[in-house]
């Protein structure tokens, strides 16, 4: 076999295993398979590569254009999969493991896209909040921006997954502005690295974008600025280590952890056997104990169920463990495949044994077991192992110690409340499971347990089919925990991508902030242009166009015509003296909706134009009523555009209606799809 020459990606070139590399075996036979790291790596090159290279060019586009980027680099990825499925399998996972750790990181970049396009401006600064008043006359106003960190992120990865954790943290990155310095995990980097060269070999990265460190890191962290980040997933031990590097905490570095976790499920005391819920627990279990051989950081390490159900969870998910296939990835029967070496295999034990000080092994013999397809002493194989510890209030260890491996110890409770402190004795995870129907079980929960945790998450018969599962962090949602899980957060959309920014507060006049933003503030200049703004191009109107319409004289008879026309007979548009006694009313007055008809009445151009459909309203408030009598008029004034593709971009205009004394009686955002 010939042993792969894992390499660097380093300031623009490739360079090959040297001085201080190490070999990696495969997870299935033991035999090496490949040898990475180079001790000659020029750290401060790499960083000097990314921060004027890199830096430079990925800010210089706006957040559409790096999530047009990030899709075209799915896209490529896509279209490569097949090759990364075959070169995983040495790690010991199986096909269904791939398509969480390849598929999986392909569509987070996806979903990153999309959410960038979508979420996010057309520009270079993100707006973070609304405007904030800070003056009595509008004249002085504040307003949160984000802007991409001027530095590098170092993304620190688990050998567990070699693509799916790269890409996790890279979209948001990217999205960001900042470049990346991926270093994963030795033991698996050879797929991280194909993943990265199909990337650059694609050609739609910026140079610099992103570096590859295959091997250890060097002396890089001794060199970073507060304008760098560290992310970091993997031990505790590990990350303890590595943010009590006296740099970042004089520099004050950004480090984000994602580490060990003592992850939960809890089977409500409503899910009895028989029960939907009572099946979808057992199948979660074992999903969790056996995918990727449970060397996953969400699995479920401990296991709570009512004290009289416990002797049926073992024995139904005893019986689910036993129709598990253990053996060669690549065989199409293989259920659950090996560890990623015979290294973390030997931890996995070690850690099981310490679970036995407190806990009975009720299923899973390490020294006994089948293994189809491969020499079980050779690979890096291990049966699911079950636990039962019966005294968890004054256990321990069972608590504080994972065995990253298809280790799980079931532990029985009293009531939700005695569930509830049993899954907080593991001090911090990244999830817990809640397997019930009854709503307030699972509020109590929330409430009870949602300070220790990331992320709870809630199945019963009404979610299980379309439920993503337990263990899948999802781009959308945060995925990180308090406590022993890091004290980190990654992804959850947007969020994500806010850390590799820097939150600044603005303070200014309306103009400024206008120009800042490239988003119109109230009370800023208005422009006014040569024609009607629904006659024109999305790509004619400038940010503050402004429109002032003619009044309109708001009549009694309008306000019964519309009531009439409509059905809504409310008693403040149509009796006197009821609406005389409404705090908020002087007698009857006029819709709030008939108001807004006769708003786009007075500003709608009705011929055929570039105006091509009204897809809503957002922040309606009425500020004052308006009476039989009282005149309306409509300012309409561009806010932001948002470019959706090459015929026609989104225009959000503020609106506001004032009366005849120039009082603000309504103030919305009307959005309007305008061609290109």
């Amino acid at each position: 076999m010939t042993v792969q020459q894992i390499s660097s990606f380093a300031a623009g070139e490739w360079l090959a295993p040297g001085e201080g590399a190490r070999n990696i075996a495969s997870a299935i036979t033991g035999d090496v398979i490949a040898t990475a790291g180079n001790n000659a790596l020029d750290a401060q090159a790499m960083l000097d590569y990314a921060r004027n290279v890199g830096g430079p060019a990925l800010r210089a586009l706006t957040f559409h254009e790096r999530a047009k980027m990030i899709k075209a680099v799915a896209m490529h990825l896509d279209k490569h999969k097949q090759a990364l499925y075959d070169l995983s399998f040495e790690t010991g996972a199986t096909q269904s493991d791939h398509m969480i750790d390849i598929d999986g990181g392909v569509g987070t970049m996806f979903v990153f896209a999309s959410k960038g396009r979508r979420e996010m401006p057309d520009g270079h600064v993100y707006l973070d909040g609304d405007v904030e008043q800070l003056s009595r006359h509008g004249t002085f106003l504040g307003q949160h921006i984000c802007t991409p960190l001027q530095g590098a992120a170092i993304h620190i990865n688990a050998f567990n997954f070699p693509v799916w954790g790269m890409l996790e943290k890279f979209a948001p990155t990217l999205l960001a502005g900042v470049p990346s310095i991926v270093k994963p995990a030795t033991n698996s980097c050879y797929v991280t690295e194909l993943a990265v060269k199909i990337m650059l070999d694609s050609g739609i990265l910026p140079e610099g974008a992103l570096q590859l460190v295959s091997g250890g890191l060097g002396d890089m962290l001794d060199r970073l600025t507060m304008q760098d980040v560290v992310s970091f997933t993997g031990s505790a031990d590990t990350a303890m280590k590595l943010r009590s590097n006296p740099v970042i905490v004089e520099n004050s570095v950004r480090f984000v952890a994602e580490q060990d976790s003592l992850n939960a499920s809890i089977l409500g005391p409503d899910a009895a056997v028989g029960t939907p819920e009572f099946d979808l627990f057992i199948k979660e279990v074992h999903r969790e104990m056996t995918t990727k051989a449970g060397q996953k950081c969400t699995a479920v390490r401990r296991i709570f169920a009512p004290d009289a159900t416990v002797p049926a969870v073992i024995e139904a998910l005893s019986a689910r463990l036993d129709k598990t296939v253990i053996g060669d990835p690549r065989l199409e029967g293989t259920r659950m495949g090996a560890l990623v070496s015979n290294g973390q295999k030997r931890d996995v034990l070690e850690k099981a044994a310490i679970l036995a000080t407190e806990a009975t092994r009720v299923y899973g013999d390490p020294d006994n077991f089948e293994v189809v397809g491969a020499d079980g002493d050779k690979g890096a194989f291990l049966p699911p192992m079950l636990f039962h510890c019966a005294n968890p209030d004054t256990a321990q260890r069972v608590h504080d110690t994972e065995a990253f491996g298809p280790v799980s110890t079931i532990m029985g409770y009293r009531d939700i409340d005695h569930a509830i402190e049993l899954v907080k004795k593991g001090q911090g995870s990244l999830v817990a499971s809640v397997i019930t129907h009854d709503s307030a079980i699972a509020r109590q929960v929330a409430i009870g347990a949602g300070a220790y945790h990331g992320r709870l998450y809630f199945n019963n018969r009404d979610s299980m089919k379309e439920s993503t599962g337990h263990g899948s962090p999802l781009p959308h949602m945060v995925h990180g925990g308090p406590g022993r899980a890091g004290g980190g957060e990654e992804m959850g959309g947007v969020r994500g991508v806010k850390h590799y920014m820097q939150r600044t507060a603005i303070q200014g006049s309306p103009d400024i902030l206008t120009a800042i933003g490239e988003q119109w503030v109230p009370g800023a200049t208005e422009i006014k242009g040569p024609a009607h703004p629904f006659t024109r191009k999305y790509g004619e109107l400038s940010i503050g166009e402004t429109m002032h319409t003619d009044p309109r004289v708001v009549t009694l008879e309008d306000i019964e015509h519309f009531a009439n026309f409509t059905g809504d007979t409310f008693y403040a548009h149509m009796d006197n003296e009821a609406a005389e006694r409404n705090p908020f009313f002087p007698g009857r007055v006029a819709h709030g909706y008939l108001l807004l008809s006769f708003a786009a009445g007075l500003f709608v151009e009705p011929n055929e134009g570039p105006v091509l459909a009204n897809t809503g309203l957002d922040n309606l408030r009425f500020m004052k009523p308006v009476s039989a009598g009282d005149t309306i008029k409509v300012r309409l004034s561009v806010k932001k555009k948002t470019q959706r593709n090459d015929e026609y971009g989104e225009v959000r205009w503020h609106v506001t209606l004032t009366n005849q004394d120039d009082d603000l009686v309504a103030e919305y955002e009307l959005l309007t799809m305008n061609a290109y």
